[in-house]
């Protein structure tokens, strides 16, 4: 039987929407709900309002709208990219988000080629919709999450081990690494204690913090065979590494992802251990795998 999890999802990640951002939210909310029937020119009673389905069409509409919306994203990732081209850190990049399911192929010095694959606050089906392309040398997640109010903290868990370490398993789909990092860290609604301490860098007259980098297994966890990969180390990944380097990253910003698989009778199942700095800083139990393992 799989052991009950024991997970603190505060250490997972430094930053976290700051409580006074919630409470606004919150707040906002309550006022958006009891003003609702009153806005626009629907001409219905209040019963007759709800009754219609109009308020909870025009959140998912507005839902909608947001998540398709990619420019924020490519803008964030190609500002971040352009800096490593331009101290030379990388030798180019380019968006093929437009014609390939991933995002950016970055050309590393070297030769090397790190593929990006762009995804959002990670706590949705959308993160295991991936597939590594053949011409990658290492292949990156790169987590923008838009949404001020979303909290980093269970997004990243949610994200790391029940969607990225079933699939990577399952599917047998490696990722070596994931980038979690956008316009909102370091902001009033998502304090970042990295720039408290002085580190990052200023760009486009604002002060960016280093990325947090989160290492996966060189190879794929399996539970007859590979119980327990090594994971990859930081100056193995071409482009994590150049991205602490250029943003005053250290060993705190990286954090290594380690997932082991076993059978347990006919189910397959899973355990994900985050370690920084050679400490364990969340660890989950034994879980199983729902999906089917190939």
């Amino acid at each position: 039987m799989a052991t009950r999890q024991r997970i603190d999802k505060t250490k997972s990640i430094p930053c976290g929407i700051s409580p006074e951002m919630t409470a606004r939210i919150e707040a906002y909310a309550e006022a958006l709900v009891a003003a609702a029937p009153s806005i626009g020119s629907h001409g219905l009673t209040n019963d007759a309002f709800w009754k219609a389905g109009i308020f909870r069409s025009a959140v998912e509409k507005i839902r909608g709208s947001n998540a398709a919306s990619m420019s924020d994203k490519k803008g964030f990732i190609a500002d971040m990219l352009g800096t490593l081209k331009l101290s030379g850190r990388i030798t180019d990049f380019d968006f093929t988000g437009a014609g390939d399911r991933h995002d950016y192929q970055v050309v590393l010095n070297g030769g090397k080629v790190s593929i990006i694959e762009a995804k959002g606050c990670l706590d949705g089906n959308n993160t295991t919709v991936y597939t590594r392309p053949a011409n990658a040398d290492e292949f990156v997640i790169w987590s923008l999450c838009q949404n001020p109010g979303a909290d980093p903290k269970h997004n990243l868990w949610s994200g790391v081990h029940t969607r990225l370490g079933g699939k990577i398993i399952a599917e047998k789909e490696r990722v070596d690494a994931l980038i979690v990092w956008d316009q909102l860290c370091g902001g009033p609604g998502r304090p970042c204690p990295k720039l408290a301490t002085g580190r990052g860098i200023e760009l486009n007259g604002q002060k960016i913090p280093p990325p947090c980098i989160y290492l996966f297994p060189r190879t794929i966890p399996d539970p007859r065979n590979n119980t327990a990969p090594a994971v990859w180390q930081l100056h193995e990944v071409g482009l994590a590494s150049a991205l602490v380097e250029e943003f005053g990253g250290n060993a705190d910003d990286v954090t290594e992802v380690h997932i082991e698989a076993r059978m347990n009778g006919a189910n397959v199942e899973r355990k994900t251990t985050l370690k920084r700095g050679g400490a364990v800083i969340v660890e989950s139990g034994w879980t199983e795998l729902k999906r089917a393992s190939r």
